[in-house]
């Protein structure tokens, strides 16, 4: 069987799926909640294998943080399953309707794409997170987890085929390709017409990699270089506490702090308290010529460093003289993901979350917060970072589209 060949099963599949009801899609998420709880062994078991793998192949630390499944995070993925189970079904939503001057009644309602395709690397939980999200959409899904995760993966996918099957769904509705390597992704993106909408989560490389590459449309998440501004405003107290959680919380994740900006008037001040917190949790500080003056225990920073998503312990930083010049450093360098502002200045506040062209915007708050579960959905597809469909943490309804309901009694066209 080829890769094409499993995904023409998860097409054949999707029409079963799209018409199920609401309590027979949850009933089959509780059983893959319930099974992964009671696999736990076998899954940290699989995973093991892959991290010492990882290790021995020399997979980045963050990398090797992604990949890493124990039992905590078994149990929050099941968690987030069942904050999944208890979020309102999009399939079949009203998003408009009217009645037109000739009777017709005209209804727009959410339907689910069909066949969504997922291509990730390192990432086990999203083999978990995309597929409730699929089933709870009314969607099949076809995984290609990638070589890092492999042996975690089978055990992940083996455990949501059996939830399906247990409650009386085919279990079609989830395929993984990974057998096939990089062909099966190559014929993932060349599945138009069995696909509907592809889906790249991973290195910027790869992201590109699917964009330029697929003939299925794709919804494009971005890599994170992400920016917070300490404005001359701003709450000292805040300050620290927001820049650390940031970066120090998670960083091996997309939305933890790579660049920190700093209103000139309040460098010498501010960057103290909030740079030697940072060096405390282990932060290798990469600072221009002024954050070097302020904290001579920085490294000088290269052109590099503002363009770099660093998935580890390292933070660029630049005292900029201004609002304006905190903008125009974030429009050259950012990649549309989340930008932060501390303020105590509603104008300054109002103006950043006006002009900053990114996914999501803050005002003293962390960047760690551009989170799908922590924006309610109960986990995410990924950060679109693009503007058409989605952008953002997407949830159940960026995996659906919608269609036009029209009811009439004999009206013909004039």
């Amino acid at each position: 069987m080829s890769a094409t060949d499993k995904i023409k099963l998860a097409k054949a599949a999707s029409g079963s799926l799209a018409i199920a009801s609401t309590g027979h899609k949850n009933a089959a998420l509780e059983q893959i909640a319930k099974l992964l709880v009671e696999s736990q062994s076998e899954i940290t078991s699989a995973n093991r294998t892959d991290l010492e793998r990882a290790k021995k192949d020399g997979l980045s630390e963050g990398l090797q943080d992604r990949l890493m499944l124990n039992p905590e995070r078994i149990v929050a993925l099941a968690d987030s399953i069942a904050q999944i189970i208890a979020l309102p079904d999009p399939v079949g939503e009203l998003v408009r309707g009217k009645t037109l001057p000739n009777g017709l009644q005209l209804s727009e309602v959410r339907v689910p794409f069909g066949v969504v395709g997922a291509i990730y690397e390192a990432r086990p939980n999203v083999t978990v997170d995309i597929s409730a999200l699929a089933l709870k959409s009314g969607n099949a899904i076809v995984l290609r987890g990638g070589t890092a995760a492999e042996n975690t993966n089978i055990a992940l996918v083996k455990i949501l085929q059996q939830g399906l099957v247990d409650t009386g769904l085919s279990r079609e509705l989830v395929q993984t390709v990974d057998d096939f390597g990089r062909d099966g992704a190559n014929e993932m993106m060349a599945a138009r017409g069995l696909i509907d909408v592809l889906i790249p989560r991973g290195s910027a490389s790869l992201i590109k990699a699917v964009v330029d590459g697929s003939k299925v449309p794709v919804i494009e998440t971005g890599d994170g270089v992400t920016h917070l501004f300490i404005d001359e405003s701003a709450n000292p107290e805040w300050a620290v506490e927001i820049v650390h959680n940031s970066k120090v919380q998670r960083p091996s994740t997309c939305n933890a702090l790579e660049t920190l900006l700093v209103h000139e008037s309040v460098a010498e001040s501010i960057l103290p308290r909030v740079l030697g917190r940072l060096q405390d949790s282990g932060v290798t500080i990469h600072g221009d010529a002024a954050t070097l003056a302020i904290f001579p225990a920085a490294v000088p920073a290269t052109d590099q460093d503002w363009i770099a998503e660093y998935y580890s312990l390292d933070l660029a930083v630049r005292v900029v003289s201004n609002l304006d010049e905190a903008l125009v450093h974030i429009a050259k360098y950012s990649t549309h993901h989340t930008e932060v502002i501390i303020t105590n200045n509603q104008v300054n506040a109002e103006r950043f979350l006006a002009e900053v062209d990114s996914a999501v915007v803050m005002v003293n708050a962390a960047t760690r917060f551009t989170d799908g579960g922590q924006f309610g959905f109960g986990a995410e597809v990924g950060i679109s970072t693009q503007k058409l469909h989605a952008r953002g943490p997407m949830g159940l309804r960026e995996l659906t589209s919608t269609k036009w309901l029209v009811r009439g009694s004999g009206q013909t066209r004039i």
